[in-house]
């Protein structure tokens, strides 16, 4: 869980900083930070759909698997309601100064740190493969952002780390209890799912593309579905 445990610490250490510098970071520097993880991210994410591709045994699964979430998570408005959710505690918390406003601001910053395919399937992959690439690229992300909410709530957005740990501690465990009924094929198939989900973060980050990633995660319920029905056909 090394992976969980960096990200938990650069909740801790954003929210530090970011109570240090009260006023919070001047608009260029968080512009300009979120522009460098952005390509990071468009990075990190293609190059797992591209290493992952030749491995792939149903090379079309990937493409359904996004046209078929991508629907479901419209049909659900994951996005919207995500970003109305975050909007509205938001504006509560900028009008509240005591217990609400820090009550408010927590939970935000929950829904942030802890919905997204970086640290949805960051977990999995560090409990399957050992990888942590991706934890530590949500880290990083959380790290600004953590910086940010710090400066703007206070120190109380330390709570937030251990929701974080919780949150990404449960999809690792579930992962390692689960091993031996996810194969190389259909770990193959989620990074393929998964990078391409994290490209559009990227997009989104660098303000080239509104992807509305949120309304795709179900796309990555797909290929353990697709696989679960191949093995029952057997």
């Amino acid at each position: 869980m090394v992976g969980t445990i960096v990200n938990t610490c650069t909740i801790v250490a954003g929210t530090l900083i970011g109570v240090a510098l009260h006023g919070g970071l001047k608009e260029k520097y968080k512009s300009v930070l979120y522009d460098a993880l952005g390509l990071a991210c468009f990075a990190i994410g293609l190059n797992a759909v591209v290493t992952n591709l030749p491995k792939s045994q149903y090379p079309v699964l990937f493409i359904a698997a996004m046209a078929v979430g991508s629907i479901v998570g419209v049909a659900l408005d994951i996005d919207g309601r995500f970003h109305r959710l975050v909007e509205r505690r938001s504006k509560r918390g900028g009008k509240d100064l005591g217990g609400n406003r820090l009550a408010d601001g927590l939970a935000t910053a929950t829904l942030v740190y802890c919905i997204g395919p970086l640290s949805m399937l960051g977990p999995v992959i560090s409990a399957l493969e050992g990888d942590n690439t991706f934890l530590f690229t949500n880290a990083t992300l959380d790290l600004v952002t953590a910086t940010i909410f710090g400066s703007t709530y206070g120190v109380g957005m330390l709570l937030a780390a251990p929701a974080l740990f919780l949150w990404q501690g449960m999809f690792y465990c579930v992962a390692l209890l689960s091993s031996e009924a996810v194969s190389e094929a259909l770990m193959a198939e989620l990074l393929i799912v998964g990078g391409l989900l994290i490209t559009g973060s990227g997009l989104s980050l660098l303000r080239i593309k509104d992807c509305h990633v949120l309304n795709m995660l179900p796309a990555l319920l797909v290929p353990p579905l697709w696989f679960l029905l191949m093995a029952c056909c057997k």
